[in-house]
């Protein structure tokens, strides 16, 4: 039918039609987190005026704090599309799982990442190909412990807690990964990583053959290192903002020592339930650890506390934010159920070693 030819009744179900794709269109846009990081503030300073500084002040300086992750990871995840190094490295996993499950478990272990400065290096493992057994492995166990929270922890709980929460972390990855490895041999998460800017990274332009090195040099190349750079730098940061905003308030306005006291007790039941309450809460890995040893000295169990420490490192609610960006729902349940499995395991074992 030619528009001459349309009926007013056809014309207006036309309008109709394009004013609700517009609409939906808008409200999607609207939904970014863009949208949150920018209307937080505003409303805390609707209704809380005096904390808004505060918020905005830490959200932004934990921000800041991980750009030089960030800024790593896309660098590194555009070098190598545009070289067509990733093929490579992907390939560098095939056939040794099992040792970049471990490889992947102990790295994790000892990386000097917090749970949301983790981000970055899983989206840049995604990138790559590396198997989802090796990144949950390092995703799980890298949250946990670092240099500086290890003797924090030591000089509170002593050292039998801190290296055993340093073991836990080892064999937090390990088990997870492996899990997984199984998992995806049963035919599971057949697509983990969730759509980057619009796009899955799988329809994108994949360079075959032997890396080129100096990849400015051919248009085409240079052109997908710039793409693949603003496309992840802004993926990655957006989501990283949000993330930082919410650990912001929950700091803000959840106290510490209130959530941490709800888990107070002995017996089994305390180290489940601690682990469900640590799991969405935020507890800074330099606070947690002497706030713990005086609910210890009031009853609390080593068990609870380990639990507590454990899911509230793997699964804050900050954390997940950020996890949710990356991966499909199938792999964000394992995630979660892994890290809570795995705490109240570490909080069981601790509990009878104690």
């Amino acid at each position: 039918m030619t528009d001459s030819l349309m009926t007013p009744a056809a014309g207006r179900r036309t309008l109709s039609h394009a004013f609700l794709r517009d609409l939906r269109g808008g409200l999607a846009r609207l939904a970014s987190p863009w949208t949150a990081v920018a209307l937080t503030p505003l409303a805390v300073a609707f209704l809380d005026s005096a904390r808004t500084g505060e918020i905005v002040a830490f959200a932004a300086s934990a921000f800041v704090s991980t750009l030089p992750y960030l800024a790593v990871a896309v660098l590194l995840i555009a070098w190598l599309k545009a070289t067509g190094a990733q093929a490579i490295v992907g390939r560098a996993f095939q056939g040794r799982e099992t040792q970049a499950i471990v490889l992947a478990a102990l790295l994790g272990g000892l990386a000097p990442f917090c749970s949301c400065q983790v981000i970055p290096f899983i989206a840049g493992l995604l990138a790559i190909g590396a198997p989802l057994s090796a990144i949950m492995a390092f995703w799980l166990s890298s949250p946990l412990i670092d240099p500086p929270t290890l003797l924090i922890t030591a000089a509170a709980l002593g050292w039998p807690f801190a290296l055993a929460k340093a073991g836990f972390a080892v064999a937090l990855g390990l088990f997870g990964g492996f899990a997984v490895k199984a998992m995806v041999a049963g035919g599971a998460f057949a697509e983990p990583a969730r759509a980057v800017a619009g796009g899955s990274c799988c329809r994108k332009k994949v360079f075959g053959g032997a890396p080129v090195w100096r990849f400015w040099q051919e248009e085409e190349r240079g052109e997908a290192f710039r793409s693949e750079l603003a496309a992840n730098a802004l993926f990655l940061a957006k989501w990283l903002a949000l993330a930082y905003v919410i650990e912001a308030l929950l700091v803000t306005y959840v106290p510490a020592d209130l959530v941490a006291g709800v888990v107070g007790g002995e017996g089994v039941l305390p180290v489940i339930l601690a682990a469900l309450v640590g799991m969405p809460a935020y507890l800074n890995s330099y606070v947690a650890p002497p706030l713990l040893a005086g609910l210890m000295e009031q009853g609390m169990t080593a068990g609870a506390a380990m639990a507590f420490m454990i899911a509230g490192a793997v699964s804050s609610v900050p954390a997940m934010a950020a996890v949710w960006s990356l991966v499909r729902l199938p792999v964000f349940a394992a995630y979660i159920g892994l890290g809570l499995t795995g705490a109240v395991l570490s909080g069981l074992l601790f509990q009878l070693m104690s």
